[in-house]
């Protein structure tokens, strides 16, 4: 695996960065520096096309970010990153390391978002169709973007509910009281980039169940329903970070799943 992108917090200079929004790299006056951003295995080879169709449709310039590959992740690696139990409340299952590639690898979006300076990057993953919904989901998150902005475009309808903060062209745009699960697609801002960035250069769960901690991350997403979105993995060959697991394991997924999820839901119901 090559190693550069795998720690980004370590190797790009933050510091450099520009917190908040400067409009100077655009050619229409007061509009964000917005670039797209698809994270793709590079063994996945039989994702190409459906990478090339998804890049063609976004709104924005894009670029695919290579992602970590779990199958090469060293130990040394792993436990430079990863720790159980480090966050309450604690998260009961051990990851895989495909789970952790996978954080590692939305880290390198972050990154790439800081890096090169813009305001926002709409970060999606390879196993994602857009529909005829959303452009105008993209156009409520973009009047939604600002300083610290993280809106998600979830791809399960009827899972969150919130408070309403823009109705646009029969699109809500909503603050989750819980926020979902999915990393699908995202509108990120370089200041929630950096953010995340610095809370998560060593984390103890999946990166959607970290974003879900709005205490810890002091990032607040926002959601845009309907999010225009499909998760299509089942159709490209199935996830490429799940692992197989035991009976036994799979049967206390069952039992710890749900508490661990209420205790999310209870401390949820705080304002950061």
């Amino acid at each position: 695996m090559q190693n550069r992108g795998l720690n980004p917090s370590s190797v790009i200079p933050l510091e450099r960065s520009r917190a908040g929004f400067g409009f100077d790299h655009v050619s229409e006056p007061g509009q964000p520096v917005i670039r797209g951003f698809v994270v793709h295995l590079d063994r996945a080879r039989d994702r190409m096309p459906q990478v090339e169709r998804l890049m063609a449709r976004l709104p924005v310039p894009s670029e695919i970010v290579e992602a970590v590959d779990g199958r090469s992740l060293s130990k040394a690696e792993i436990d430079g990153v990863y720790r159980r139990r480090l966050h309450a409340p604690s998260y009961p299952f051990e990851m895989s390391t495909g789970e952790i590639a996978c954080f590692l690898s939305h880290r390198k979006a972050w990154a790439a978002i800081v890096e090169q300076g813009i305001d926002a990057g709409l970060i999606f993953e390879d196993d994602v169709e857009i529909d005829d919904l959303f452009p105008a989901a993209f156009a409520a998150a973009k009047a939604c973007l600002a300083p610290g902005a993280f809106i998600r475009f979830p791809f399960r309808m009827g899972k969150e509910d919130g408070k309403c903060v823009l109705t646009q062209d029969k699109t809500d745009v909503i603050r989750p009281t819980r926020v979902g699960l999915g990393m699908v697609a995202q509108l990120v801002s370089r200041d929630a980039a950096i953010r995340l960035l610095e809370v998560t250069a060593v984390f103890d769960r999946p990166v959607d169940t970290t974003v879900q901690m709005r205490w810890l991350t002091q990032v607040s997403p926002l959601s845009v329903l309907p999010g225009g979105v499909h998760e299509i993995s089942s159709r490209l060959g199935g996830s490429t970070i799940k692992s197989r697991r035991t009976l036994m394991e799979r049967l206390s997924r069952e039992v710890l799943r749900p508490l661990y999820r209420a205790r999310i839901a209870l401390r949820s119901r705080n304002p950061i």
